[in-house]
């Protein structure tokens, strides 16, 4: 199977997720950095997970910023 091979519509998919992933990935790992916690933030960066684990961390972990 080739690049060619693929539909559009298939290829169009796979671009909207890689964004999504992209955007919760970035959110998520500004708001570990901030919040120095070391482990979210190498465990975002390292696994991929679709998204689910940027989600996780968004919406469940607490957030509190140190100054």
């Amino acid at each position: 199977m080739t690049y060619n091979d693929i539909p559009q519509e298939v290829l169009n998919i796979l671009f909207i997720i890689s964004l999504i992933e992209l955007v919760l990935k970035g959110f998520a790992l500004f708001r570990a950095a901030k919040n120095n916690q070391k482990k979210w933030f190498i465990s975002i960066l390292i696994l991929n997970t679709l998204g689910l684990l940027p989600l996780f961390y968004l919406l469940f972990v607490p957030k509190k910023y140190v100054n």
